[in-house]
C-alpha cells in the first residue's frame, strides 16, 4: 500500500495521482479496470503489457506510455489500497496510528500488513518480481522506516537492521506461500507476529 510514494507521505500532501485532464483520467481508469479484470480472471501472472493492450483494445505503446513498465502497472494497481493502509498507520487512530505505545503500534502494523498481503498478495508478489530490488519499492521503504521509528522508540539498539529483519518476516511471497501452500492460518501468522515483537521489545 500502499498512493505508492517515493518519499514518506506528509499530512498536507494530497494522496492519489496528480491532476489529469478528464479524458486522460478516463483512459487511465479504463486501462486499470481492464487490468483488474485480467487479474481477477487469470491471476497476476497473466497480466502483461501485451495482454492489457489487447483487453483494453489500445496500442501497446499507449500502455507503456501510461505505466512505463509492468512493475509500474502493478504498483499503480496497488496504489489505492496502499494509500489507505499508509494513511492508517501514519495518521489514523491508535493502535495502528499515532497515540499508542510502540509495541501496540508494531503489533497492529504487522497484523494489518499480513491481512493486506493476503488480500493483495498476487499483485504484491508480481510487483516485487518485476523490480530489480523489491526492498527498494517505495511502499516497502516507507514501511521499513515506520518500523524503524517504532523500534527506536521501543529501545532497540540497532533499529534499522531490526526493521529489515521484520520486513523479511512480512515478505508478501512468504506470507502467501505460508497460507496457500502450507495451510497456515492467518491467525497463526498474526499470533506469531505478536509474540515476536512482544519478546523483541520486552528484551529491549
Amino acid at each position: 500500500m500502499f498512493f505508492v510514494s517515493s518519499i514518506p507521505l506528509q499530512p498536507d500532501v494530497p494522496l492519489g495521482p496528480p491532476h489529469e485532464r478528464s479524458d486522460a483520467a478516463r483512459n487511465r481508469e479504463r486501462l486499470l479496470c481492464a487490468a483488474r479484470e485480467l487479474v481477477d480472471e487469470f491471476g497476476a501472472e497473466a497480466l502483461t503489457m501485451d495482454a492489457l493492450a489487447c483487453k483494453a483494445q489500445v496500442g501497446k505503446g499507449t500502455v507503456f506510455r501510461r505505466f512505463g513498465s509492468r512493475a509500474g502497472l502493478m504498483m499503480t494497481l496497488l496504489s489505492d489500497a496502499e494509500s489507505e493502509f499508509q494513511r492508517g498507520f501514519m495518521f489514523g487512530p491508535p493502535p495502528l496510528g499515532p497515540g499508542a505505545q510502540p509495541l501496540e503500534r508494531l503489533i497492529a502494523f504487522g497484523e494489518g500488513r499480513i491481512y493486506f498481503v493476503l488480500e493483495n498478495g498476487e499483485l504484491l508478489k508480481a510487483a516485487g518480481a518485476a523490480t530489480r530490488n523489491r526492498f527498494e519499492v517505495p511502499a516497502t521503504k516507507l514501511s521499513h522506516r515506520h518500523m524503524e521509528v517504532l523500534l527506536r522508540e521501543g529501545g532497540i539498539a540497532d533499529p534499522w537492521v531490526m526493521a529489515m529483519s521484520l520486513t523479511y518476516a512480512l515478505d508478501p511471497e512468504r506470507i502467501v506461500d505460508d497460507v496457500r501452500a502450507r495451510g497456515i492460518s492467518p491467525t497463526r501468522l498474526t499470533d506469531s507476529w505478536r509474540e515476536l515483537v512482544t519478546r523483541l521489545l520486552s528484551g529491549a
